[in-house]
Parts: structure tokens; C-alpha cells; sequence
């Protein structure tokens, strides 16, 4: 019987030093798993038309220009992107002159502004250009366009239009 004993005794304490020895004996090892990627510098550019009164070169324009602020810019870009704006001069233009067409041979001048005082031409070029903040957020921006046709044209009657190209640079 002492045997027996002595033998359960070992067992039991052979099995405790497995035991402490597995978890002892138990090892890990680590690596780093860099992670990257490039944000992409982008902008997206949509307008909206600019829609003037009606031009009424005898009375009502005879002598004030007709200004409209119904046009904008939209633009949309990556946060922190330094933007610059440009209007053409329309398919019509002559020289510097944005002009609408009456579809046959008839010209109304006209003109983009940035500023509501229509003193800073709004074009495609340097020093036209406009240039809003960078961009503080991903979330889109608005600019209004400010157009005016100036007064006392000698045009006939009928519907003048144009298309203007906006273009945002980044």
C-alpha cells in the first residue's frame, strides 16, 4: 500500500510540474505591420446658371447696367487645397468682350464679376483668376457670380445666350 501511495504522490506532483511548466515555457514574438496610404488632392466643380432680368435698352437699361448675382460656382476638394477659379470668355467672345448671341448675327456684351460693385473681372487667366481660401473641409463651397450687362446697348428684341467654361485649378 505504500507503494501505491508513493506512487499517487508522484503522479500528482509530476502532473503539477507539467502543469507549471507549460505555462513557464510558453513564448510570443512581435512584428510591426506599417500601414499607409496617399490622400489624393481633388476637387470637383459644378455651376449654375446666371439668369438676368429682361434687358430693356429703351427705358429701364437706357442708362443702368442689369446686373444679376443668380449665377454660382461650386466647388467641392480635398481639405487643406489651395484652389484657383476661372470663367471663360463664353463661345462669343470678341477680344476681351463676353458677348451673348441671338443665334443669328446679333452680340450683347456682358460681363463676370467677382465682387458685387462689378469691379474685379472674374476670367481664366492671371490676374482674374479667383482665388478662394484653402479649403477647410471637405464640404462644398459656393461662389456667387456676379454678372452685368451694361446699359444702353442698340440690340433687337429676341433671346441672347452664351456658355461660359468654369474651371477649378488645383
Amino acid at each position: 500500500m505504500r507503494i501505491s501511495k508513493l506512487l499517487s504522490v508522484l503522479t500528482t506532483i509530476g502532473a503539477l510540474v507539467v502543469g507549471i511548466h507549460g505555462t513557464v515555457s510558453a513564448a510570443s514574438a512581435q512584428a510591426n505591420l506599417p500601414i499607409s496610404v496617399t490622400v489624393a488632392n481633388n476637387c470637383t466643380i459644378t455651376a449654375l446658371a446666371v439668369g438676368f432680368p429682361n434687358y430693356d435698352p429703351i427705358v429701364t437699361h437706357a442708362t443702368t447696367p442689369d446686373n444679376s448675382t443668380s449665377g454660382s460656382v461650386t466647388i467641392t476638394c480635398t481639405k487643406g487645397s489651395t484652389t484657383t477659379i476661372g470663367l471663360s470668355l463664353g463661345a462669343n467672345f470678341t477680344g476681351t468682350q463676353a458677348r451673348m448671341l441671338n443665334g443669328t448675327a446679333n452680340y450683347l456684351n456682358y460681363g463676370l464679376y467677382q465682387d458685387a460693385a462689378h469691379t474685379i473681372v472674374w476670367g481664366n487667366a492671371a490676374p482674374n483668376l479667383y482665388t478662394p481660401p484653402a479649403a477647410p473641409s471637405k464640404a462644398a463651397r459656393t461662389y456667387t457670380v456676379n454678372a452685368q450687362i451694361p446699359a444702353a446697348q442698340d440690340v433687337p428684341a429676341g433671346v441672347y445666350s452664351d456658355t461660359v467654361v468654369a474651371t477649378v485649378n488645383f
